[in-house]
């Protein structure tokens, strides 16, 4: 699975000391959202955001250490853009199988005391932010 990693986790000892085993796969920017403090970084509509993106199996490891559970963050799939910017981009595994999605973290700004921050729109947090990348076109391009 590919992880867009924008803070904490775009450190390899960081990374490591979370991840039995995981590969960075270069430099990324995120199209669409941007990043801004609050109690921990996150992200908010709007911009772009250069980051790592990182290969891993470990995704509970991660779900934890990002406090999935505990409403901090949501996880959602955003595409990876192809050299020409279309959304239908692929990233080649060693397996032979390629990936056209990565999975991106983003934090709840009612949680995480990021003020200023909005997700218009009706139900959840995590629907709020999926609508948003669906509708607005939020990718993964290289940099």
């Amino acid at each position: 699975m590919y992880v867009f990693a924008y803070g904490t986790l775009t450190d390899a000892d960081r990374a490591a000391a979370i991840l039995d085993e995981f590969e960075f796969c270069g430099d990324r920017v995120l199209d669409g959202l941007h990043r801004i403090e609050g109690i921990y970084p996150t992200l908010a509509r709007g911009g772009k955001v250069r980051g790592r993106l990182l290969r891993t199996d470990g995704i509970d490891a991660l779900d934890g250490y990002e406090g999935v559970d505990r409403g901090l963050y949501v996880r959602v799939p955003v595409p990876i853009a192809d050299e020409t910017g279309s959304q239908d981009g692929t990233v080649a595994r060693d397996d032979g199988t390629d990936a056209s999605t990565a999975e991106v973290y983003v934090g709840d700004p009612d949680v995480l005391g990021a003020a200023g921050v909005s997700w218009p729109g009706s139900g959840s947090f995590r629907d709020r932010v999926e609508r948003y990348v669906r509708e607005e076109r939020v990718r993964l391009r290289r940099v």
